[in-house]
């Protein structure tokens, strides 16, 4: 049995409050549950002392025996010294999608056919001039 401490939410609408828990994680986020061992209330102010509580040897006793904390309730923890949290990177956040490339790569292409027969309509006077003005000499001479 996998085992997560987690957050289950709790509170009425536009008021959360939330239990930290040890649960299966195949039980849903506010069912079923094996033991409460904290609690968060992000209604009160960041420097409450209310704002998070924690069973810490009850926590360590869950972490002991292979219990995986979320990702929120990991930054928790690291606030009372156990376990580690470390900020994750994720380069490929900020990259657009498949179909949004597809679409910058067309008017990317599209701008250089522009300027192709951009270049190529000055550069085809520039070459008929040239061939027209011999024609003329010849006529006048």
């Amino acid at each position: 049995m996998s085992l997560k401490i987690r957050l289950a939410r709790g509170g009425t609408k536009k008021r959360p409050y939330y239990r930290i828990v040890v649960a299966d994680t195949r039980s849903p986020r506010d069912g079923k549950f094996i033991e409460k061992v904290g609690t968060h209330n992000p209604m009160l102010a960041k420097d409450d002392e209310n704002r998070l509580t924690f069973v810490k040897d009850r926590i360590e006793y869950w972490l002991s025996v292979g219990a995986k904390p979320t990702d929120r309730v990991a930054r928790f923890l690291k606030t009372i010294d156990i376990g580690d949290w470390k900020h994750g990177n994720n380069p490929n956040r900020a990259k657009p999608g498949q179909k949004a490339q597809e679409r910058i790569a067309e008017k990317a292409q599209a701008v250089e056919d522009a300027k192709a027969a951009a270049e190529a309509a000055t550069a085809a006077p520039a070459e008929e001039a040239p061939a027209e003005a011999p024609a003329e000499e010849a006529e006048a001479s």
